[in-house]
């Protein structure tokens, strides 16, 4: 029997390119990035490599990229990594004059300061479970959490962000495009308004001539900084962290046709000045506390051996991914306006859940009606295509064990049973219409029985 995958949302096929990129680190290269022998240093090197390529990608410098595990680590470090600097008072700023030297420096305070009031996180109710698991632990820690709905068609009204942000916000997270139904959110217009804010909290503070909220204004970071999850965007949407707007950036490789096992957390640097006539110097550092520590790999920022041919494999696939974006978003916005299409000749009643045109062009999310007998639902019909050779999920594979009603589809408005009723179809680089019209044909059967 032949087999039909329609799953790249949760996880997409390895791309020759990447694994012939990946080889030589299996076995040829095998040093530790952090040995001083030949080998230890090509590894290395590979790595410094990769780290260029993907910041090249993202418009950032490649000290602002970090490594990490997985997309949901990268999603914690942003999260838990912020809101430990912050309680922390790793960033707050003392100032030393000097003046037998005529030195300025900057360095981290003395003088401890507390934020007044409970931190907050602003995100949206449609977030991945990484981010929203991860909030449900920090407000068990005494940090506030703001759930902005969305929109019947799952958008986030930036006007709604705009609302929420206070000078209590430490860090705004809104996910590029949902990993469920696929809309994509105006992370540009967000990030615009998060802007605003603070530069109006600053002239507020300089026009006060004092700081109601130390920690805020006298980080080495304006606050709030914006984070977003583009994990299931980078494939569709340009990236660029400078036209974005935010401080923030969650990848995956396995997303993009790279390895399982290797995500990344975009960092913004801040500027440290060590101000000397003489030697002055400047360091830079990203707004976060490590989760991991150990051997202070990722400049401290997540300790442990890199996973060397996973980071030369996201690098490789991430070039592939920039190299055919467009010509993809073309093709696969044609196959899903096909199968929509065609699906409702013979399903008019089923349902496309999330904004039909902003969102991604592979994504297919369903809503089914249950039969007239109240028999089935949508996971039979995934566990039915599944027998027949078609892979679809019914929702988000991370939570599809739960079998809970979609935390997403209920954000959209949708009763628990409704949202018991969404099957997702992604397609990939591997989808054509030859293998659309057998899932067509698949479903016409099984939704007429």
């Amino acid at each position: 029997m032949k087999r039909y995958y329609f799953d790249h949302a949760a996880a997409t096929p390895l791309d020759p390119a990447v694994e012939k990129a990946m080889k030589p680190y299996w076995r040829e290269i095998a040093g530790n990035p952090g040995s001083l022998h030949w080998f230890g240093q090509q590894a290395s090197a590979a790595v410094f490599s990769a780290r260029e390529t993907i910041a090249k990608s993202l418009g950032c410098g490649y000290g602002e990229i970090i490594f990490t595990g997985s997309a949901t680590e990268a999603n914690n470090l942003a999260l838990r990594g912020v809101m430990k600097s912050v309680l922390n008072d790793r960033n707050v700023l003392g100032v030393v004059n000097d003046k037998t030297t005529d030195r300025t420096i900057r360095t981290a305070g003395t003088d401890r300061t507390m934020i007044a009031g409970k931190p907050k996180i602003i995100v949206s109710a449609i977030e991945h479970d990484s981010i929203l698991d991860t909030c449900k632990d920090l407000e068990k820690e005494g940090v506030e959490v703001v759930y902005l709905p969305v929109s019947k068609a799952g958008i986030v009204d930036p006007a709604s962000v705009a609302k929420a942000l206070d000078e209590r916000t430490v860090l705004v997270s809104i996910m590029y495009a949902n990993n469920e139904i696929g809309t994509i959110q105006p992370i540009s217009e967000i990030a615009k308004i998060v802007s605003d804010f603070r530069k109006e909290s600053r002239i507020r503070n300089k026009e006060l001539g004092k700081n109601p909220n130390p920690i805020i204004h006298n980080s080495l970071f304006d606050l709030p900084l914006l984070h977003t999850d583009a994990v299931q965007a980078f494939n569709y949407l340009s990236c660029n962290v400078e036209e974005l707007g935010v401080d923030l950036l969650t990848l995956s490789a396995q997303k993009i046709y790279g390895p399982k096992g290797v995500g990344l957390l975009y960092a913004r640097d801040a500027q440290v000045f060590v101000d000397d006539k003489k030697t002055g110097t400047v360091r830079t550092i990203p707004p976060l506390e490590p989760l991991i520590t150990g051997g202070g790999q990722e400049r401290g920022m997540r300790s442990g051996t890199e996973n060397v041919p996973g980071i030369v494999g996201f690098a490789a696939a991430v070039k592939r991914t920039d190299v055919m974006r467009e010509k993809e978003v073309r093709r696969l916005s044609a196959l899903q306006k096909y199968f929509l299409e065609e699906l409702h000749k013979f399903a008019p009643k089923v349902a496309l859940n999330g904004d039909r045109g902003k969102r991604i062009p592979n994504n297919i999310n369903l809503e089914i009606p249950p039969p007239a007998d109240g028999k089935g639902s949508a996971q039979d019909l995934v566990i039915a295509l599944d027998l027949a050779g078609f892979a679809v999920s019914p929702g988000s594979a991370c939570a599809a064990h739960t079998c809970a009603p979609s935390h997403v589809l209920r954000a959209l408005g949708h009763s628990p049973v409704r949202a018991m009723s969404g099957i997702r179809i992604t397609l990939g680089r591997q989808t054509d219409k030859k293998a659309l019209n057998s899932l067509l044909r698949a479903l016409r059967n099984l939704l007429k029985n």
